[in-house]
């Protein structure tokens, strides 16, 4: 399994490639945004680590432009402890998953290993259900053509619930995409937002409709 790891932090980024190269990663390293922008659009790697604050360029427009040039290996990013907005923007930029410093080595590991297996689907640049149209590397929303402005943490929402329409999405699963795998705190928070998004969307055809003890799903009028 090869692995970049952006990191401007030598000693940190050194401890971490010896770490992973004994759970048999081959491990690559770039030290400033620039190399690592370089080599990640290679697209030569299983999996992309980037830490956010990097010279040269930040772990966030390295991941933009990773989407932007249609580059989907996996992202994790390391964010600032207590970060919840670091998390949120990474995960709107096209991020998979993040880990918040100082973080454990073992769930590193267990991390990465999760995205590999998830693999590296293809996504298009801009979806569209109905009269809703999402670009995520412009981090832009439009309803017929007229933009609509979100927080971080509703384009996220919205962005799950348009890559799986016409699907109905459970708290738990929106909560393990859109907020954190370990979230333990009220899943009605997922309620919450979904009204925010209604109010927000209320011009849209496309309507996210509630399935009583079940989920969410983004449906689209019948003709």
């Amino acid at each position: 399994m090869r692995v970049l790891l952006v990191e401007d932090e030598e000693h940190l980024a050194g401890a971490v490639q010896r770490g992973l190269a004994a759970e048999s990663f081959r491990v690559e390293v770039a030290h400033d945004g620039r190399e690592g922008l370089t080599k990640a659009l290679s697209g030569e790697f299983d999996v992309v680590v980037l830490d956010i604050m990097l010279p040269g360029l930040s772990g966030y427009r390295i991941c933009q432009e990773m989407r932007r040039n249609k580059v989907w290996t996996p992202v994790l990013m390391l964010t600032a402890k207590d970060g919840e907005y670091d998390e949120a923007d990474a995960l709107d930029l096209g991020a998979d998953d993040y880990l918040t410093k100082p973080f454990s080595f073992v769930v590193l590991v267990a991390r990465l290993r999760s995205l590999v297996r998830r693999g590296a689907p293809a996504r298009p640049v801009v979806l569209e259900v109905g009269d809703l149209a999402i670009d995520p590397a412009r981090h832009r929303v439009t309803v017929a053509d007229q933009q609509v402005a979100l927080t971080p943490r509703e384009f996220a929402l919205l962005l799950h619930l348009m890559r799986h329409p016409e699907s109905v999405q459970s708290k738990r699963e929106i909560l393990d995409s859109v907020w954190d795998a370990h979230y333990d705190g009220d899943p009605n928070i997922v309620e919450v937002y979904v009204g925010y998004l209604r109010k927000k969307l209320a011009a849209a055809s496309t309507r996210i409709e509630t399935v009583r003890g079940v989920g969410y799903v983004l449906t689209t009028p019948q003709v």
